[in-house]
């Protein structure tokens, strides 16, 4: 998991690389919450976060370039 500081550091293609890897991860979760329980079921939760902390630091950047 990464806080809002290291997000921040990371290139743009550092950040679409983490989204892509976080969304694979998050389907795996919600597949194997479909066909067997989950160790940890806040796992799902913690993703989701995790994803809406990189799309929000990437619209920043989209909207910081065209200021």
């Amino acid at each position: 998991m990464s806080t809002g500081e290291e997000v921040r550091k990371m290139s743009n293609e550092e950040i679409v690389e983490e989204l892509e890897r976080q969304r694979r991860h998050l389907f795996d979760l919600k597949s194997q919450a479909v066909t067997e329980k989950l160790d940890d079921p806040t796992l799902m939760r913690k993703s989701r976060r995790e994803i809406a902390r990189l799309l929000t630091e990437q619209r920043a950047r989209e909207l910081a370039n065209k200021a």
